[in-house]
């Protein structure tokens, strides 16, 4: 069964706001998981301001994202948002820094699939787009998220080098468009 997520293009002054993850601390747009009882929207909402501080108002749907882990898979979905409100402070103990990019000048460690999401909201696409993000899931399908914090904190390795070990090189992702010409 698939699982739901969503994430938040925060745009200011032609800037993107990115989180660096305390888990492999690689950077990504704020998101996370849709909880039961509530919207993908809901749920971006949400983790822009858990992750960051930051009242957002979405302003529109950029895509949905699909990727594979072993059996399951996650969709994702991306909205653009502005800030109305608050202000950023990372969320202790899941995001280890925050703040705005100019998008010449991204992070070169980003996490899975993030280049991708980016670049759509840059080129303005507006809900136009839905891409399976390939990636190979490295673990058993049924290892769950603490069991691969515990594989990683056991590893000896940064927390960088294991993602960069199971997931490889940062910005060596896949993806295929599902709407239109296929790429």
């Amino acid at each position: 069964m698939a699982i739901l997520g969503a994430c938040v293009a925060v745009i200011e002054s032609g800037k993107i706001l990115l989180t660096q993850r305390e888990d492999f601390e690689v950077w990504c747009l704020p998101g996370g998981h849709v909880e039961s009882g509530e919207s993908a929207a809901q749920a971006a909402v949400r983790e822009a301001f858990e992750e960051t501080g930051l009242k957002v108002e979405l302003t529109q749907l950029i895509g949905v994202y699909f990727r594979n882990r072993g059996d399951d898979g996650i969709h994702i979905f991306s909205f653009l948002a502005k800030p109305v409100g608050g202000v950023l402070k990372p969320q202790l103990g899941e995001v280890i820094d925050v703040r705005y990019f100019d998008p010449n000048d991204l992070p070169d460690v980003l996490f899975w699939g993030q280049r991708q999401r980016i670049q759509d909201v840059l080129d303005n696409l507006g809900g136009s787009a839905f891409r399976t993000q390939k990636i190979h899931w490295p673990f058993e399908e049924n290892r769950t998220r603490q069991e691969i914090y515990d594989l990683r904190d056991q590893s000896g390795l940064s927390r960088y080098d294991f993602y960069v070990q199971h997931f490889g090189q940062a910005g060596a992702e896949q993806s295929q468009s599902e709407i239109g010409p296929v790429e």
